[in-house]
């Protein structure tokens, strides 16, 4: 993923507050973050053990997603995860405590990936809140240079939009993981 790249660009923003301002006015990702929190919705790192029905229920919430049907791996039941290493796991917890949405994301070096983001579809804002509030975190953490969201030019224009309205933009990516 070089051409493209869908990145955040975490080491030039400094502070959340500068990546806030980059997403703040009507329909971007400050807007529909709020809406959710105000909603009783909150980010949690999760062990995805305790939540697998949760999951699966996000899984085969809907039969299609960017007008595309849902893959097989999506819609089998998975009874226990392992914890990957260099991975953390994160929900939208509702006021319940029901998972909503979840986001894997995997460190490399100076840069994270996520390699799942996938929630309910209730217009809550959920997914928003998700993407807004982990950056905020790496940023807080400021260990990493870029946060990146697979490429912006190969996604459908739903996910292609939503990933502007969160801050992600395209960039030529040159990366190497070394052991």
């Amino acid at each position: 993923k070089t051409l493209g790249a869908a990145l955040i660009d975490l080491k030039s923003l400094g502070h959340r507050e500068k990546y806030l301002e980059g997403i703040t006015g009507k329909n971007l990702g400050v807007y529909h973050a709020k809406r959710a929190r105000s909603r009783g919705y909150v980010l949690a790192e999760i062990d995805r053990n305790n939540y697998v029905d949760d999951i699966h229920a996000i899984n085969t919430s809907v039969e299609t997603r960017q007008g595309l049907p849902m893959k097989e791996q999506y819609l089998q039941k998975v009874e226990h995860f392992e914890a990957e290493p260099h991975y953390k796991y994160y929900g939208i917890l509702s006021p319940q405590g029901t998972l909503m949405a979840y986001g894997n994301l995997g460190f490399f070096g100076n840069f994270c990936g996520f390699s799942h983001l996938i929630g309910r579809r209730n217009n809550d804002g959920i997914m928003h809140l998700l993407v807004v509030d982990i950056v905020c975190r790496l940023i807080d953490e400021g260990h990493l240079n870029y946060i990146m969201y697979d490429t912006f030019f190969g996604a459908r224009p739903g996910l292609r939009q939503f990933k502007k309205i969160v801050g992600f933009k395209p960039y030529r990516a040159k990366y190497s993981i070394q052991k």
